[in-house]
C-alpha cells in the first residue's frame, strides 16, 4: 500500500516559565511529544486518540504544517509541512472544533464560493464542485440558508462538505460528532465512510467518543504522555482483545473441582470454581460461548448463566491509566 504520511523520531518540545521554591520564575523544557514514529497508508481511516494533554493537537499542528518539529521527520503526500505548508494545503483540509470554514451571517453557498476564490478554482469547476458536494452531501436545502441558522448537526455537515471542495486526498477531523444526537451522529459517521470509500480520501480523526473509532476507523494510533502507546489495525484489536468474554455460570448444587479439571483442563480456558458458581475466561477467536455452556453443562444442572466480554472503552482506558509505552495485545 502507498504510504502517504510518514512520521519518524518525532519530538516536539516547549520552554515555560514555573515559579521555584524560592518563588522565582524559571525556564523549563515541557516535552508534548515524544520520539514518537508511525506511517499512514493511502485509503485508511485512522483513529488518532489520547486523552487530554497526550500530545495528539501537537501532532496533528505538526502534520499540517502548523508547528515545526523538535525533532525528526515528517513527509505528507511528498510534503514537508512546515516549509511547504502553502502547497500542501491544495492536498489536505482540516474540519476542527469551532474553528469552521462556514461564515456566520452569510448564506452557506458564499462560503463555499469564497473557499473556491481561495483554491483558485475557476467558476465553472467551482459551480460544477459544489453541485457535487451538494448532491453527495444531500445539503441542497441548507445552501441558502446563514449559517448561524443550521443547527449543530447541519453545520457539522457543511462544515465537512467545504472541506472536500478542492478534493483533497487527506481529511483532518477533530470530534466531527460531538454534540450531536443519536440520528446525526450516524448521519455523519454515514458520510464520513462514503467519502472513505467512494473517493479514497484518506482519513484522520481524532475522537474522545469510542463509539466514533470504533464503527468509522480501520486502524487506531493511541497515544499518551507524548508516546504512541498502540498503533493497531481494529481488526486484530477485535481478534485479539475484544474477542476476550468472561461466563460465570451458578448450579444447583456445590461443584466437584475434580470432575471441573477432568471436563475443562485441556480447553483453551482459563477457569475458577467456588462452591456452586464457575467461572471461565475464553477467546471467543478459539472456542464458542455454545461450547463453553456445553462443557458446563456436564458438571451439572445450571441455574443462572452470563456472559461478559471486553470492550473497547476499557481497552483504552486501561491503556490510558499506565505511562508504559508498547503494544499490549
Amino acid at each position: 500500500m502507498k504510504k502517504i504520511i510518514e512520521v519518524k523520531n518525532l519530538s516536539k518540545t516547549f520552554e515555560t516559565k514555573v515559579k521555584n521554591e524560592n518563588g522565582k520564575k524559571e525556564k523549563i523544557s515541557l516535552t508534548a511529544v515524544d520520539n514518537i514514529s508511525f506511517d499512514i497508508n493511502e485509503g485508511e481511516i485512522i483513529g488518532f486518540i489520547g486523552p487530554n494533554g497526550a500530545g495528539k493537537s501537537t501532532t496533528i499542528k505538526m502534520l499540517t504544517g502548523i508547528l515545526y518539529p523538535s525533532i525528526g521527520d515528517i513527509n505528507v503526500l511528498g510534503f514537508t509541512p512546515w516549509k511547504d505548508r502553502k502547497n500542501m494545503a491544495y492536498k489536505i483540509s482540516t474540519v476542527f472544533g469551532q474553528k469552521g470554514s462556514l461564515i456566520p451571517h452569510l448564506p452557506v453557498i458564499d462560503s463555499y464560493k469564497l473557499a473556491g476564490a481561495i483554491y483558485d478554482i475557476d467558476d465553472e469547476s467551482l459551480h460544477k464542485r459544489i453541485n457535487e458536494i451538494v448532491s453527495f452531501f444531500g445539503i441542497d436545502d441548507l445552501m441558502n440558508r446563514k449559517a448561524n441558522t443550521l443547527s449543530l448537526g447541519q453545520r457539522m455537515i457543511c462544515e465537512v462538505a467545504i472541506a472536500t471542495l478542492h478534493n483533497p486526498k487527506i481529511l483532518f477531523l477533530d470530534e466531527p460528532t460531538i454534540g450531536l444526537d443519536i440520528v446525526m451522529k450516524k448521519k455523519v459517521r454515514d458520510i464520513i465512510k462514503k467519502l472513505n470509500k467512494e473517493f479514497g480520501i484518506t482519513i484522520f480523526i481524532t475522537s474522545h467518543d469510542i463509539s466514533d473509532i470504533e464503527k468509522l476507523c480501520s486502524r487506531i494510533i493511541l497515544i499518551n504522555h507524548g508516546k504512541v502507546m498502540l498503533d493497531e489495525s481494529m481488526k486484530n484489536i477485535k481478534r485479539n482483545f475484544l474477542s476476550k468474554c468472561v461466563a460465570t455460570a451458578t448450579f444447583e448444587s456445590s461443584l466437584d473441582n475434580n470432575a471441573a479439571t477432568n471436563i475443562l483442563n485441556n480447553l483453551p480456558i482459563s477457569f475458577e470454581t467456588q462452591n456452586d458458581t464457575l467461572q471461565i475466561e475464553f477467546n471467543k477467536s478459539k472456542i464458542s460461548t455454545g461450547e463453553i455452556l456445553s462443557y458446563m453443562s456436564k458438571l451439572g444442572n445450571i441455574t443462572d448463566f452470563a456472559v461478559s466480554g471486553s470492550s473497547l472503552e476499557n481497552m483504552i482506558y486501561d491503556i490510558y491509566t499506565t505511562k508504559k509505552g508498547g503494544n499490549i495485545l
